[in-house]
């Protein structure tokens, strides 16, 4: 292959996806207490269980965008070497790190002008950038070329659709998403917000669920009105420590779809949501509307 397919850890695939599709993933930084991780697919430097304890004992983490330095050393070892690169990742809808990339790309661009640098917006969050890059990815692994894998990444974005839902109430009101009233009423009468995903990749509240036995009635019915050719399809579900809350929405669409496969959520996006978010991703339409 004359080029390498990139991502970055916000994707929350798994080590075993990742090495399926060989895509490359770059680390991505959060920090706790004032000490410093990157995250990668194996979780090497913190696992994700000793992750979520920490934050079930009343910790904050805080993350961090790549760095201009980190994009232009990525990816500037694979150019020197005579490969092109291809890389899509968390999208500006939620960060400022692609607009980094750009900068760095531009000054690749000049620095290699016989290479080819894509950098694509994939304006998809967390598990819905991991399922684009899990399909993009088969494509490179089948040896599609850099202009066709492309050219799927830009076709495929805007149609996976994104369900989450929060069950964190505490972590988002620290983060300041929610007020501390919320918070408080929130978790007394039970209720969890539902979060979709715009056409830029920034997440929107657009619902709430009221006790924990209407979560998977609730995006089983958005995956049925929204999904297209599931059974030819595969979806991800993904998890912030709630792997039970996982098998038992496999369980209820298991039958309607082709491959259904769970992961993690990590650092990157748990830092922001907590634990027991739950979240569905499959491709179909965009639909950010209860």
């Amino acid at each position: 292959m004359n080029y390498v397919f990139m991502t970055d850890a916000s994707c929350d695939l798994t080590q075993k996806q990742v090495d399926e599709i060989g895509v490359r993933v770059l680390p991505m930084e959060f920090q706790i207490d004032d000490k410093c991780y990157l995250h990668y697919p194996d979780c090497r430097m913190m696992k994700l269980d000793e992750f979520y304890k920490i934050i079930r004992e009343g910790a904050y983490p805080k993350t961090s965008q790549i760095n201009f330095e980190s994009f232009k050393n990525y990816f500037e070892q694979y150019l020197k070497a005579g490969k092109d690169v291809l890389y899509t990742g968390i999208p500006t809808g939620l960060s400022g790190t692609f607009n980094t990339c750009m900068i760095a790309v531009s000054e690749l661009k000049e620095k290699y002008p016989d290479r080819k640098i894509i950098a694509i917006d994939s304006t998809c969050d967390s598990a819905g950038l991991g399922l684009l890059v899990y399909l993009a990815g088969k494509k490179y692994a089948a040896g599609a070329d850099i202009e066709e894998v492309a050219a799927f990444i830009e076709e495929t974005k805007s149609n996976i659709g994104h369900w989450f839902v929060v069950n964190d109430l505490e972590q988002l009101k620290r983060g300041g998403r929610i007020s501390a009233v919320t918070a408080t009423f929130g978790k007394a009468l039970q209720i969890k917000p539902l979060i979709s995903c715009d056409e830029t990749g920034k997440l929107v509240n657009v619902g709430k669920i009221r006790g924990k036995s209407n979560i998977t009635s609730t995006l089983v019915k958005y995956i049925k009105r929204d999904g297209e050719n599931l059974k030819k399809s595969t979806v991800f579900i993904a998890h912030a420590d709630n792997l039970e809350g996982a098998k038992e929405l496999k369980k209820a669409i298991r039958a309607m779809c082709r491959d259904v496969q769970i992961c993690d959520i990590g650092p990157v996006i748990g830092s922001h949501v907590g634990c027991g978010m739950l979240a569905l991703v499959f491709q179909g339409k965009r639909n950010p509307q209860v």
